[in-house]
């Protein structure tokens, strides 16, 4: 079974560090893993998207998806592509502190997350990404906050290890900010603990 997971928001909001965490944090679990990032011309301000297909078997084709199973949305800007992509029933979790777009809330399975305040009272608000992801990983029961951090461990840079303990405070916080495995990305396993 393979879950694709599309993630997009706006440069400078960690997007691809919250896509490379999810996909190392899955690799911790023993999961097949593909990931591809894209993004605009410009660091700050343009979009910024990240598709990943995480697997419980190989994955036979590149990352490139029409369809996906569930999205993350850090701002509304760049949102519209990515929703035409959404499947019926798709797990859709929102930046509610700054999302302002429409989403099909009868078509979807929406959890609205404040990210952005929750990383702010952490005072760290750019680990905003790392909530929502934290979050979703609790939602789907995809992760566990464990292979989290140390997918966080290794998705850091070494000139920015002084943001890792900011980091995890906001993996944890994101990760119990929300129901755990209400919406099981894959529903045959228990839920990540």
């Amino acid at each position: 079974m393979e879950r694709e997971i599309l993630l997009t928001g706006i440069g400078g909001q960690s997007v691809q560090l919250a896509a490379l965490v999810l996909a190392r944090a899955a690799v911790h679990q023993g999961r097949e893993v593909m990931l591809l990032g894209t993004y605009g011309g410009t660091m700050r301000g343009g979009n910024t998207d990240s598709t990943l297909v995480v697997a419980d078997a190989p994955i036979v084709s590149p990352p490139i998806v029409s369809r996906a199973w569930s999205a993350l949305a850090m701002h509304h800007a760049f949102w519209e592509p990515l929703r035409r992509k959404l499947r019926p029933g798709a797990i859709v979790a929102l930046n509610a502190t700054l999302f302002e777009g429409d989403v099909d809330r009868q078509a979807h399975r929406v959890f609205d997350v404040p990210a952005t305040a929750i990383a702010t009272e952490l005072g760290s608000p750019l680990s905003a990404s790392l909530v929502l992801a934290s979050a979703y990983a609790a939602l789907t029961g995809l992760l566990t906050i464990e292979s989290l951090i140390a997918g966080m461990h290794e998705s850091v840079p070494s000139y920015r290890t002084q943001h890792l303990a900011a980091n995890e405070r906001a993996l944890r916080a994101g990760f119990e900010c929300v129901p755990g495995n209400v919406a099981p990305a894959f529903p045959d396993e228990g839920m990540a603990a």
